[in-house]
């Protein structure tokens, strides 16, 4: 398994942008699929993006977010831009053997970083 870490969180006003990085270590992340979930508090993890060959993003941020992949510096991004205050929510990045939606399939995690977006 890699260890992930990511970055990039903050607070942003509603329309703006942020870019998430996750570097990977202990492992070639070009090898996996990459997944980006977020979680809201008293909600369930969901899923936001994916990349592999190709990439797939949820209905609630299609158009607005985009997953992209440096293999050469082991890291995957997530741009936002337009954020809503829905957007708010724990950002995590994940690796796994399989391109999909549901996280259980996923089998690195990184520990996380806080995006809040303010009305």
């Amino acid at each position: 398994q890699v260890q992930l870490v990511e970055s990039g969180g903050g607070l942003v006003r509603a329309g703006g942008s942020l870019r998430l990085s996750c570097t990977a270590s202990g492992g070639t992340l070009s090898r996996y699929s990459a997944g980006w979930f977020r979680q809201a508090p008293g909600k369930e993890r969901e899923f936001v993006a994916s990349a592999t060959w190709t990439t797939y993003y949820a209905d609630s941020v299609k158009g607005r977010f985009t997953i992209s992949r440096d293999n050469a510096k082991n890291t995957v991004y997530l741009q936002m831009n337009s954020l809503k205050p829905e957007d708010t929510a724990v950002y995590y990045c994940a690796a796994g053997l399989t391109t999909t939606d549901r996280p259980d399939l996923y089998d690195s995690w990184g520990q996380g970083t806080q995006v809040t977006v303010s009305s």
